[in-house]
Formats: C-alpha cells, sequence, structure tokens
C-alpha cells in the first residue's frame, strides 16, 4: 500500500497483546487520534478490569470511546456503528488521522466489511429469549439455538450474542449468518488507504502478560472496582456483567473462593477468551498484516509500520 494516501490504521489484537502501547505511539507518529474497538472499554465503570487506557496514558494522546457508557446499558453493533461513525468524521475534520484498536472482531469485521441491517424482533420473541436467558443461562439458549442455527450454536461463546442469534432466528426465520451475508452498502471504512494490522504474538509470551494482567485485576483498586459496580444491582444478563474479572472478583469478595483460586479463575478466562479472539481474527481478517510485538522493541515496530506511509 505504499504511495496510497493513509486514510486510518487499523489494531486488531488479543487480549494483553499490547495493542493499546502501539496505537498510542503510533498516534504520536502521525499526528493521530486513538478510537475504541473494544466492547468492554466503552463502560465508564470498568477501567481497571477492562484494561481501559489511563487517565495518563489519555492526556498524552487523545482518545475517544473509551468510559462513555453506563454499565447498564446494553450494547449493539449497529450502535457501535452509529456512535464510532461521528467520531471517525470529525477526527477527519480536524486533519488528524483514525487510530482504531481493539479486541472485538465483530466491530472491525462491521468496519471493514458492512453489516446487515436486521428487521426489528417482534417483542414478544425477544422477550421470550432474554427470560431464557436470564432463568436458563448460557446452555439453555445454546440448547434451544442448536437445531435452528447450528454454526452459531457451536460459534458463539457469549450469552449475549447467544441470545441476539436466537431472536433472529426466531424473529425473522433466517440465521445471523444469512443476513450478514446479504451485508448491503458500502462499509463504513472502504479498503483504500487503510492499514490494517493483527498483533500475533506467541503463546507463551501472551500468557505471561495474561498471569500480569490477572495479578493488577486482584490489586485493591480492581477489587473495589468490581465491588462498586455490582452494588449497583445491575442484572447479570448485561454486557458490563459479563466483562472478564467481574464474576471471579465477585466470588473473592463474597468469600467464595481465595485469592489464588480467584487469580487462576481470571487467568483460565482470559486464556480462553484470548483464544477465541485469536480465532476470530485467523478465519475473519485473515487479508490483515500480522505483526509479532514480543520480536522486536516498540520503536522498531512502529519503524516498520511507518514505512507503508
Amino acid at each position: 500500500m505504499a504511495g496510497t494516501a493513509k486514510t486510518a490504521i487499523l489494531i486488531a489484537g488479543p487480549t494483553a497483546s499490547g495493542k493499546s502501547a502501539l496505537a498510542m505511539e503510533l498516534a504520536r507518529a502521525v499526528d493521530g487520534v486513538v478510537i475504541n474497538v473494544d466492547s468492554m472499554q466503552l463502560y465508564r465503570e470498568l477501567r481497571l478490569v477492562t484494561a481501559r487506557p489511563s487517565a495518563e496514558d489519555e492526556a498524552l494522546v487523545p482518545h475517544r470511546l473509551y468510559g462513555c457508557l453506563p454499565a447498564s446499558e446494553a450494547f449493539s453493533t449497529g450502535a457501535y456503528l452509529d456512535l464510532v461513525r461521528g467520531e471517525i468524521d470529525a477526527v477527519r475534520a480536524d486533519g488528524k488521522m483514525p487510530v482504531l484498536v481493539g479486541g472485538t472482531g465483530l466491530y472491525f469485521r462491521a468496519l471493514t466489511q458492512g453489516f446487515a441491517e436486521v428487521p426489528p424482533i417482534p417483542a414478544g420473541i425477544r422477550k421470550q429469549c432474554r427470560m431464557l436467558a436470564t432463568e436458563g443461562g448460557i446452555d439453555a439458549v445454546r440448547t434451544e439455538l442448536a437445531p435452528l442455527d447450528p454454526e452459531a450454536a457451536e460459534r458463539l461463546m457469549d450469552l449475549q450474542r447467544l441470545t441476539r442469534a436466537l431472536e433472529v432466528v426466531l424473529g425473522t426465520g433466517r440465521t445471523l449468518a444469512d443476513w450478514q451475508a446479504d451485508a448491503h452498502g458500502a462499509p463504513l471504512l472502504g479498503p483504500e488507504g487503510l492499514v490494517k494490522l493483527v498483533l500475533a504474538p506467541p503463546r507463551p509470551w501472551l500468557h505471561a502478560r495474561i498471569a500480569l494482567r490477572a495479578e493488577m485485576m486482584l490489586a485493591p483498586e480492581g477489587l473495589a472496582e468490581v465491588e462498586t459496580l455490582l452494588a449497583l444491582g445491575l442484572p447479570d444478563t448485561l454486557p458490563a456483567m459479563r466483562a472478564i474479572g467481574v464474576a471471579e472478583i465477585g466470588a473473592l469478595l463474597r468469600g467464595h473462593c481465595s485469592r489464588e483460586e480467584a487469580h487462576l479463575a481470571l487467568t483460565v478466562a482470559t486464556r480462553q477468551y484470548a483464544k477465541r479472539q485469536e480465532t476470530f481474527f485467523r478465519g475473519q481478517l485473515s487479508d490483515w498484516s500480522r505483526k509479532d510485538p514480543q520480536a522486536q522493541d516498540m520503536a522498531s515496530l512502529v519503524r516498520e509500520i511507518l514505512n507503508d506511509f
């Protein structure tokens, strides 16, 4: 892509891969603004648990769409696209470069490949599906979905997305994948001028960083953050309540496990999530340039990426 005017930098990667630090360095180098593409970092109550950029980081480089929603709000991919469109337009109007970074693969796919507009789901079906999710949990929703949309039932690991898949197939008679295949209109970010990167570190290196992150989440600030969130009394089905760390630290706060058990649970859950992210990126973002963040220092990695400019 050398010689093509660059319109945006996109950085995807599994949790704890160092993508936020890379985004900051690239934004500083190209007079850019960092824009969040992580569904959990949208929530203002969860800074430490979701490894959201610190206040000091946000003071060094402009950041957008971090901590902008209350934990009480359920958020969709379509709603995210509406929000991020305004931010990208504003950044470009200021003559700056959008640097979009995060770990939510569905958001990146929607940004670059388009998003299917599923018709409204009848209220009765939505209520039925959400009641099933609340009362039966992920296993009940998966069991109900399996004969109707076996691919989604096997692939999806998140209760909200499983419930959405069930709503769509019951409400429209078509699977969510069918609707996504019919995504129409130009994607928000056209292919020309995009720098598309996936951080792909070796697993042992990533696992070591995940263990350190679990330790940070169990610091007093992390415990206090989860305690404050739980005190709101929000339904467990909300996305923010399912962020990694909420259930695990909640169990520790209630005395249901030891600190060592909480650390292990956090580490295992985060490793499993990172593996699902990596699988998505390999399958859905296969044409993106893959970078190993541990193979060289940050300055060298930034220089390598900027050689395309």
